[in-house]
Parts: structure tokens; sequence; C-alpha cells
């Protein structure tokens, strides 16, 4: 993108202000931020490695318990999309089929032991290295996938300048 995409401005305020508004209308008590934000933020403890670099310093501050994480660059989700992730129970990790991301997710020993064997936060900070989000639900086993809502505008994320302009045409 060239830029944070988190402060890109969305309908009049900040990308990262309108996904916790989100989560917070879908039910979240609290929302966490991985990167450099402040406030209730979680400094990347591995710079340069995309989402499992955020979930990774994520897992490593927070305490055991249900996470339903989100990408700061779809806009379109829905909070009745994330309620409906944070409402399964069945799994150690649940997305709609077909996408990674968003996802509920377990966190505890096991999605720790998981992470630490992707080597997501090693200390080496090269770009790239990790694993990937798909590496993380197959070695998580017992992934549950939602059905995708009707139309794939919901998971359309912005990477590119041209993106970005498209989502607001």
């Amino acid at each position: 993108m060239g830029r944070d995409k988190a402060l890109l401005d969305w309908h009049g305020r900040p990308l990262l202000e309108h996904m916790q508004a989100l989560l917070r209308e879908a039910g979240a008590a609290r929302v966490i931020v991985s990167g450099p934000y402040g406030g209730l933020a979680v400094p990347d403890r591995a710079p340069g490695k995309g989402p499992m670099g955020g979930i990774a310093s994520i897992a490593a501050t927070l305490p055991d318990g249900v996470l339903v994480l989100v990408p700061v660059d779809m806009p379109r989700l829905t909070p009745t999309m994330l309620s409906t992730l944070a409402g399964t129970e069945e799994s150690r990790c649940t997305h709609y089929a077909g996408y990674v991301l968003p996802m509920r997710l377990l966190l505890d020993r096991r999605t720790r032991a998981v992470l630490a064997e992707l080597d997501v936060a090693a200390d080496d900070q090269k770009p790239g290295r990790g694993g990937s989000l798909h590496a993380l639900h197959e070695r998580l086993h017992g992934v549950q996938l939602v059905p995708a809502p009707g139309s794939d505008e919901a998971f359309a994320n912005c990477n590119t300048p041209d993106q970005w302009q498209e989502m607001h045409q």
C-alpha cells in the first residue's frame, strides 16, 4: 500500500477505528490492536510478518481465551459476520469457507505451541518468516468452516492503492 492501512480514511474515520467499532457492535467486551497505535495496542514483536506476526504478538501478551481476529483492511465486514464467528464454540479455530480471515481462535497452550512451531516470533526480524494463516489452520487441527454469506464483497480487502480506490467507488 505504501502507507499504514490502519490510518486510511473510511467514511470519515481511520480504518482502525472503524474495525474497532465493528468488533464492539458485534459484542466484543475488549478490543486489542496489534501495532504501534497506543491505547489498548500490543506492539508488534515480529514486525514485517503480516497477520501471523500480529497474532504472535497478541498471543504473547494476552491470557488464554477466545479471540476474534480481523484484518484492518476489510472494512466491509459486518457485525453480524463477526458475532457469527464469535458464537461458534465447537472448535479451536473457525473461519468462513474460502477465507482465512476473519477468524475465531481459541488462545491456549496448544495454540501457543503451534505458533512456536511456525516460528512466528523468531528474533531474526526477517520479513516473510513465520508461516501463514493457512499453515496455522492446518496445524491447529479441528478447524471449523462457516459458510460464507452470499457475496464476496464483504471480504474485499485493500492491499494496493488500486484496490483502495475500487473500494471507494
